[in-house]
């Protein structure tokens, strides 16, 4: 496989330096993105420069992964108004562990090939270099002159956000170089990729390997800053990052956020953040093209990467879970729910506590339904609804208003779910 060839037909090229494809083709070559361990999990913003190094070893080179656990400390300055808080150390190694798990679902670590993936974090080099040090060995290569000619300084130093830019977020890119420079002599590491924001960066690392060696040959690429078709931003929704992590992002919300792109959204993200071939994603598409209402790019889309990220069977307790809500599931397919992902389907949905000694005893529905939870205004209301077949109790038609409802209703031991009409859920929570 050609990494370049590969990445350019699913668009994930933006910039490159002269001669990197070349030197993929000559030899194994190892190359490395930066993943920021400011949190213990990785987001779908990530992901982009993780698939890089997938495809990166499916191409037979060798992937490294850096985590700044020294940059996390000062914080990079490229397309942000604002210093960011550092972290201790105990935390930065927490988060490297917790990401090494979620990136050993994309990378083989643990193979004896020679191009299995390694992990490094710079904090192990940058740890015991003193400040004298390190302005004598790495400062004094590069101008001030260079420095402030990227974009990622200008743009802070001319911005109207009145914050300017600390000497600290100023010397990151010198960090930043060195650490190419490092794993350049530690790891033949070649290639340095990143998203096209990491240019300037980048390329002061390449300068500096070039100026403390000699001419030694390092090369850098970059992939687009992803965007959605409506211009609003990747990987946002209304409750913050979507996360790998399932403490923060549970599964079923993970595979919602897929199935619910727009149809050029998921023409882009397919080729971006899976790794089927070409001939499967242009047959998706002219299916998509032929019954756009069938959605099988969001589909296939939101299977892969759910898959990827946490499980099949997250997958299809997912799925499961999107029948019960806009489908004809059963009751059988809700009791199978497990309580992260029934709080996850019906959230936003109107919740109601009711006292465990109230279902123990059994109570007659339509005093459940209106005094105990107003999800009725009037038992009248209830009365009439009910004979017309419009209320159902976990998936089940209420046959009578009269009908007792007790413990043996419950889902996961705490909860009842009541249907008035086709689209109006309540969850009783019993506590």
């Amino acid at each position: 496989m050609n990494f370049v060839e590969e990445l350019k037909w699913r668009g994930m090229i933006h910039d490159m330096m002269p001669g990197t494809e070349e030197q993929l083709q000559k030899e194994l070559t190892s190359a490395y993105v930066g993943i920021d361990p400011t949190a213990d999990s990785l987001h779908i913003g990530h992901l982009v420069g993780v698939m890089m190094l997938k495809h990166f070893q499916r191409a037979g080179h060798r992937p490294i992964a850096l985590v700044g656990g020294a940059t996390g400390m000062i914080g990079d300055p490229s397309m942000k108004s604002q210093e960011r808080n550092l972290l201790d150390e105990a935390t930065l190694r927490h988060n490297q562990d917790s990401i090494k798990k979620q990136l050993s679902k994309f990378l083989d670590f643990d193979s004896d090939a020679p191009n299995a993936a390694v992990m490094v974090n710079n904090y192990d080099w940058m740890k015991n270099f003193t400040f004298l040090d390190f302005i004598r060995d790495v400062g004094k290569h590069i101008t001030v002159n260079y420095m402030m000619a990227k974009d990622s300084v200008k743009r802070r130093i001319s911005g109207d956000t009145g914050t300017g830019l600390s000497f600290t977020e100023f010397t990151y890119q010198l960090v930043q170089g060195y650490d190419y420079l490092h794993l350049y002599n530690e790891y033949n590491c070649r290639l340095q990729m990143g998203g096209s924001d990491q240019w300037g960066n980048i390329t002061t690392g390449t300068e500096l390997i070039r100026r403390v060696t000699g001419g030694g040959e390092a090369f850098a690429l970059t992939c687009p800053l992803i965007t959605k078709a409506d211009g609003g931003k990747f990987g946002k929704t209304e409750s913050g990052n979507v996360w790998l992590d399932r403490r923060y992002t549970s599964p079923y919300k993970f595979y919602q956020f897929w199935l619910n792109v727009s149809d050029g959204d998921a023409e882009k993200y397919i080729k971006i953040f899976t790794a089927l071939t070409k001939e499967e994603i242009e047959a998706l598409t002219a299916e998509q093209a032929e019954a756009p209402h069938l959605r099988p790019l969001q589909k296939r889309l939101a299977k892969e990467i759910t898959t990827m990220v946490h499980s099949a069977e997250d997958y299809e307790a997912a799925v499961e879970a999107s029948n019960i809500l806009f489908g004809n599931a059963t009751s059988e397919a809700l009791h199978r729910l497990d309580e992260e992902t029934l709080l996850s389907v019906f959230e936003g949905v109107p919740q109601f506590e009711v006292e465990r000694e109230v279902i123990d005893n059994g109570v007659k529905a339509i005093d459940l339904f209106t005094e105990q939870a107003a999800i009725f205004p009037s038992k009248g209301e209830m009365r009439k609804m009910t004979q017309g077949g419009g209320v159902a109790v976990n998936k089940e038609k209420l046959a009578s208003q009269d009908d007792v409802i007790d413990a043996s209703y419950l889902l996961n031991n705490k909860f009842i779910l009541v249907q008035r009409g086709k689209k109006n859920y309540f969850l009783i929570i019993v506590k």
